[in-house]
């Protein structure tokens, strides 16, 4: 690492630290991050072949690295297609473009909840997982040639985006947070994982009591999966949030809200940082946001920015709002007055970061809207 490699890297630091402890930084950090699969497209590599030979990503990662300035590694993701496939995964499935997606599923059957409820861990392991995973679900010798084979895949892949990784951190000089997690909040997961969008949705009207059951069931596992062993402010366990938006708000008060809130104090009690996706508009429900600890890290998709700056500003870290369909349909300067405008709105008092609305996962062109917004932020959101 040369000499001004390792001064960025200083410097980079220094601005977590100063963000994460509550105290304005250098400039508003850019913590943009786009999936394997745009990195890919990017450059111009082939989906299917690239996921099945990570090693093949660095070509991908270097090119988003060497064009989009950001202050943290922007490029990857956890999913790999060799795991899902060797276990017949329902869970997420590989399509014929090379997109793994999550298709909607319901494996838990409505009349497990109280089996689930009475134990959440034994009715994992024995029910839920051999329907999420239909190639364990055989005899013992099968079962444990198929996991060993598919857990060994799993392994190799993420050693080599690993790999990958710290050459990428070694040679841009970004900030590495330590101990990163991923968690569902608990009404996600019985969601998401267990009963489907249209099930659980369904359930709350039915079988409410069993439903906010299930919640404080899973809440114990959620909590120690989202808490590494060194937990850290400056880690960073990742909560996508799903469902909330889509209920009503007595539904979110009664079934969502209090273990998500119950998980979120937990994990912040170890000493670890936890940051958000607020999917779709969380508008209605900031107040809620505002009673959490302070210095979440939060992410928002839509709404509007101004009132989230001004209720959540002073507590939580906020990013998110830039509109990634603008890079490929809007012109350079209609992308950087946005910049500047989401910038003027968020950046003042700190507690703020540079990140865009949704995920970045297709690649549907406008390089250089993204490395001229990119380059702007770094200048304009100096303090």
């Amino acid at each position: 690492m040369t000499d001004t490699v390792q001064q960025l890297k200083q410097e980079r630091q220094q601005m977590f630290e100063d963000l994460y402890h509550g105290r304005i930084p250098k400039r508003v950090p850019i913590t943009i991050k786009v999936n394997n699969d745009f990195g890919i497209q990017y450059a111009g590599l082939d989906l299917v072949e690239a996921q099945w030979h990570p090693e093949k990503m660095e070509e991908a990662a270097e090119a988003i690295c060497r064009d989009f300035f950001a202050d943290r590694n922007p490029f990857g993701s956890r999913r790999f297609p060799a795991f899902y496939t060797f276990t017949k995964s329902t869970y997420f499935k590989m399509g014929s473009n090379g997109f793994l997606q999550h298709p909607e599923i319901a494996p838990m059957k409505v009349e497990e909840y109280p089996e689930f409820i009475d134990n959440p861990y034994d009715y994992l392991i024995e029910k839920l997982i051999p329907r999420l995973y239909p190639a364990l679900d055989t005899d013992e010798n099968n079962k444990a040639l198929t996991l060993a084979i598919s857990i060994q895949a799993l392994t190799d892949d993420r050693a080599t985006a690993s790999l990958i990784g710290k050459k990428m951190n070694e040679k841009y000089g970004y900030f590495e947070p330590v101990n990163k997690a991923a968690v569902y909040a608990p009404f996600d997961f019985v969601a998401d994982v267990m009963r489907g969008f249209k099930g659980i949705l369904t359930d709350i009207k039915r079988y409410p009591e069993q439903v906010a059951e299930a919640c404080e069931a899973i809440l114990p596992l959620m909590v120690k999966v989202g808490t590494p062993k060194k937990p850290s402010v400056m880690g960073d366990t990742y909560v996508p949030l799903h469902m909330a938006p889509y209920m009503r708000e007595k539904d979110f008060a009664k079934f969502y809200w209090p273990t998500f809130k119950k998980m979120v104090e937990a994990i912040m009690a170890a000493g670890q940082g936890i940051s958000f996706f607020c999917e779709h508009d969380w508008s209605r429900y900031l107040d809620y946001l505002q009673d959490l600890p302070a210095g979440v890290r939060m992410r928002f998709e839509y709404g509007d920015p101004r009132l989230i700056k001004e209720k959540l500003g002073d507590k939580h870290i906020i990013s998110g709002f830039y509109p990634v369909s603008m890079f490929s349909s809007a012109t350079q300067q209609e992308c950087l007055d946005k910049a500047k405008e989401l910038l003027d709105i968020l950046a003042p008092g700190g507690n703020c970061c540079f990140d865009v609305d949704k995920v970045m996962a297709t690649y549907d062109g406008g390089k250089e809207n993204y490395i001229a917004v990119l380059n702007l932020v770094k200048e304009y959101g100096r303090y």
